[in-house]
C-alpha cells in the first residue's frame, strides 16, 4: 500500500485519501435532484387529475338528469312510415343523450328501404334531430336473366323498394344506371316534336340503344359508331339515328298508314320497318 507524503506530519495512507474524495463528491442520484422528483410528481398529479376527470365525467353521463328525451325527424317524408321509424329509434337508440351512438343509427335509418341517407345530431339538453333524404324513384330496373325488378332513383343508383307507380323500364348492366338515365333525358327530348316519350329503355351486353315509346313502337338505334379509332366521324350517334326518325317520321307514317311494330334506324342512309303483320318495307330519306 503506498502513502502519501504531506509537508509536515506523518504519512496518510491512499485508501484513506480517495474514501475523503468519494465523501466529498457530490452525489448524482435520483433522489439528491429536486428538480427531477418535482417533475415526477407533477406527471403523476397530472395523470391521476386526468383518470379522476373521465371517472367523473362517465359517472355524471350516466345520470338521469341527462336521458334522451325525444327524437325529432325534421324531414318531410313521402314513403317512410311513423312505424318504422319507430322500429329504428327503439332498436337503435339506446343510452342517453351522450352515450347514444348516433353513427349506429344512423346506419340503422340509411337501411330502410326508402331512405337514401341520414344525418344525425344532438340538441341539448336531451334531443336527437333526424334529417332524411328520401329515394326519388324515377325508373324501374329489370334483370332479363333473372326477371327481378329493382328501382332506379333521380342519380342512377338502384336500390330495393316496393313500387307501382307508372314510370320507365330500364334494362342493362347494373354499373349503367346513370348512363341510361341520362341518356333517356336526352332521347325523351329529342322525341318531344312527335309527342312520345320512352316506357322502355334498353342497354345491351354489347353497348346497342333499343327503345319502346308510349305507343308501342321499338325504335332500334344500335351501338354507337360514330368515329374510328383515329376519331374521325365515320357514322351517325344513335342520338343523330333518332333525330332522323323524328324528321321523317310525320311524313312515313302518313304514307304508311298502318302501326308499326319496329323501326330499325341502323341503316347509314335509311330505315326499316316491320309492321303488326310482319311484314318488312325499307324507307330512303
Amino acid at each position: 500500500m503506498t502513502s502519501e507524503q504531506p509537508a509536515f506530519g506523518k504519512p496518510i495512507p491512499a485508501s484513506r485519501v480517495r474514501e475523503a474524495d468519494w465523501r466529498r463528491r457530490p452525489d448524482r442520484g435520483f433522489w439528491h435532484r429536486p428538480e427531477w422528483m418535482d417533475l415526477v410528481s407533477n406527471i403523476l398529479i397530472l395523470v391521476a387529475s386526468v383518470m379522476f376527470g373521465v371517472a367523473a365525467f362517465k359517472l355524471v353521463v350516466k345520470l338521469p338528469l341527462f336521458a334522451l328525451r325525444e327524437v325529432v325527424v325534421v324531414s318531410p317524408l313521402g314513403h317512410v312510415t311513423s312505424a318504422q321509424l319507430r322500429y329504428v329509434v327503439d332498436s337503435s337508440m339506446r343510452g342517453n343523450f351522450f352515450t347514444v351512438d348516433l353513427d349506429s343509427a344512423r346506419k340503422s335509418f340509411e337501411n330502410l328501404p326508402w331512405v337514401r341517407s341520414a344525418q344525425l345530431r344532438r340538441l341539448w339538453p336531451g334531443a336527437i334531430e333526424v334529417t332524411l333524404e328520401e329515394q326519388v324513384a324515377v325508373a324501374y330496373w329489370r334483370n332479363v336473366e333473372s326477371g327481378d325488378t329493382r328501382l332506379v332513383n333521380s342519380f342512377g343508383e338502384l336500390f330495393d323498394a316496393a313500387a307501382n307507380d307508372s314510370m320507365p323500364v330500364f334494362s342493362g348492366p347494373p354499373e349503367a344506371g346513370p348512363v341510361l338515365l341520362a341518356q333517356m333525358r336526352r332521347f325523351n327530348t329529342l322525341l318531344e316534336p312527335i309527342h312520345r316519350k320512352i316506357v322502355t329503355l334498353t342497354l345491351s351486353g354489347r353497348h346497342a340503344w333499343e327503345l319502346k315509346l308510349d305507343d308501342g313502337m321499338v325504335i332500334e338505334l344500335g351501338k354507337d359508331l360514330s368515329r374510328d379509332r383515329e376519331g374521325r366521324k365515320v357514322d351517325a350517334t344513335p342520338e343523330e339515328r333518332l333525330q332522323r326518325f323524328v324528321a321523317l317520321w310525320p311524313e312515313a307514317s302518313q304514307k304508311i298508314g298502318r302501326p308499326v311494330v319496329v323501326a330499325d334506324m341502323r341503316y347509314q342512309s335509311g330505315f326499316a320497318i316491320r309492321m303488326a303483320d310482319s311484314a318488312q318495307r325499307k324507307g330512303k330519306q
